[in-house]
């Protein structure tokens, strides 16, 4: 069986991405994560006693570190999810995202550049680095533009999407400058288990529950293509597996929605699953001043990776969705668990100044 060097395997699509690698025998994984904020070694705590799963504690910025990772496990792969994420904390923040998303991923290069060239020749045919991108480099999209796709120019509009935009240079320029054979994923928004409850959709569902108000930015019609977590892992794994080297994929949901109708649908199963006495989850929607620079709309073209690879997204909005919802609504220890003090200044940091 291959082995896979994971960086960022507790965060949400990432530790998604080690369970299914397990769950589906794709391959053994290394999980190097410095455990920040939105990490959550709970995720992963199906695969305690998994032999074909080691975590690492460390800094994907630790030079030293990471070539000895590399040295002592020779993967397969490398596959690169570690990354600073909210654009909300970018705005607020931006130092940790030039740090992590540039800085960091520059120095991985480094060390994957390293351990490639010492490489025999069958190994080095057979090594990749997968970079894991988003959408939010492409910039905002109006009502009646076409979908982004890979040939789109880059416009990054937060310093989140700008760090983000940087790094996927760093990984083209790597490819052709030294040959390290790279592969980047641009995907769309994510829901599903296991994320942060910072992000829109867990954040509705978790404060609708606690009968806190649900906070959307501006009018609620920004929109955004919504991408089921398990449907990229697959995608992922398939770039893996057939993705042309050097190339970019653009992995999409296919389901644009707005976020106010996204908080409606969450809304409604909620009413559902969990309903309130005498009282609608959606009179607890609460309009709040816009974030600066919002982008208006984000759009996938996908069709690269269907053509060429064969994949295709298996969830609907509505059926990723009802997944999402009763995921949370069953598993209320991991939610406590990440719901800190500090958590919950965050959210009251971010949002309170908002209200209009």
């Amino acid at each position: 069986m291959k082995t896979f060097l994971v960086t960022g395997g507790a965060g949400f699509i990432g530790a998604n991405f080690v369970l299914k690698a397990r769950r589906e025998k794709w391959a053994n994984i290394i999980n190097l994560d410095q455990l920040t904020y939105a990490s959550n070694p709970n995720s992963l705590e199906s695969l305690r006693n998994d032999s074909g799963y080691q975590f690492v504690h460390g800094d994907i910025g630790d030079l030293e570190l990471v070539s000895n990772v590399l040295l002592k496990y020779r993967p397969d792969a490398l596959l690169h999810f570690a990354a600073e994420s909210h654009v909300d904390r970018s705005i607020v923040g931006p130092e940790a995202f030039i740090q992590t998303n540039i800085v960091g991923t520059f120095r991985l290069l480094e060390a994957a550049r390293n351990h490639w060239s010492s490489l025999a020749s069958t190994e080095r045919n057979e090594f990749r680095f997968l970079h894991v991108s988003t959408d939010e480099v492409y910039g905002s999209l109006n009502p009646t533009d076409p979908a982004f796709c890979e040939n789109t120019p880059y416009a990054p509009n937060s310093p989140y999407s700008a760090s983000k935009a940087a790094s996927d240079h760093l990984v083209r320029a790597y490819h052709h400058t030294y040959g390290l054979p790279t592969l980047t994923t641009n995907c769309s928004n994510n829901y599903g288990p296991y994320q942060f409850p910072e992000k829109l959709i867990p954040l509705t569902i978790l404060s609708a529950l606690n009968g806190k108000p649900l906070p959307i930015y501006g009018d609620g019609q920004n929109i955004r293509d919504w991408l089921y977590v398990e449907d990229h892992c697959d995608a992922i794994y398939q770039v893996l597996q057939k993705g042309r080297i050097g190339e970019t994929y653009n992995i999409g949901g296919i389901n644009e929605k707005t976020n106010l109708s996204v908080v409606e649908s969450i809304c409604a199963l909620l009413d559902e699953l969990a309903p309130k006495e005498s009282v609608k989850y959606s009179s607890l929607i609460t309009f709040v001043k816009d974030r600066p620079g919002h982008d208006r709309r984000y759009a996938i073209n996908c069709q690269k990776i269907q053509s060429e690879l064969g994949w295709f997204p298996k969830e609907s909005f509505e059926s990723g969705l009802l997944k999402t919802v009763k995921w949370y609504l069953e598993n209320s220890d991991w939610v406590e668990g990440i719901q800190s003090k500090k958590y919950q200044d965050w959210i009251h940091e971010n949002y309170a100044s908002r209200l209009a």
